[in-house]
């Protein structure tokens, strides 16, 4: 069974094997990586988007504080939470970006260049 859908097109989905902290994380991750919500929008206050979802504030309070640690939303106490600007997902495309433009300089094709990923990854 899927609750009502938040403000923010949040959805949980009852039925799901991810507890619904995981996706309210990972929906709201989505929603800034894809640039939906962007830097600086305000969230709602953890109350308000658990009692639209149908959900416990904790739950919602965990999906927040996983969002911070991974750099996606800042809490700033009363005035709430707001988007940063996607913290590591941000900071890894930065990173790919740079290394694309390092490697065409250096005369590396495209395959050349994620095969050295791949080896550094290992």
């Amino acid at each position: 069974m899927t609750r009502p859908e938040s403000s923010l097109g949040i959805r949980v989905d009852e039925g799901a094997t991810a507890p619904p902290y995981e996706q309210v994380r990972e929906q709201l991750r989505e929603r800034v990586g894809s640039g939906e919500l962007a830097p600086g929008t305000r969230l709602p206050p953890v109350r308000r988007l658990a009692e639209d979802l149908g959900l416990a504030p904790g739950t919602v309070a965990r999906a927040y504080r996983e969002l911070e640690a991974l750099g996606v939303i800042e809490t700033r106490g009363r005035a709430g939470s707001v988007v940063t600007g996607g913290g590591v997902e941000q900071a890894a495309r930065e990173a790919a970006a740079a290394y694309a433009e390092r490697t065409r300089a250096l005369g590396l094709s495209p395959a050349e260049a994620l095969a050295l990923v791949h080896r550094v990854l290992g």
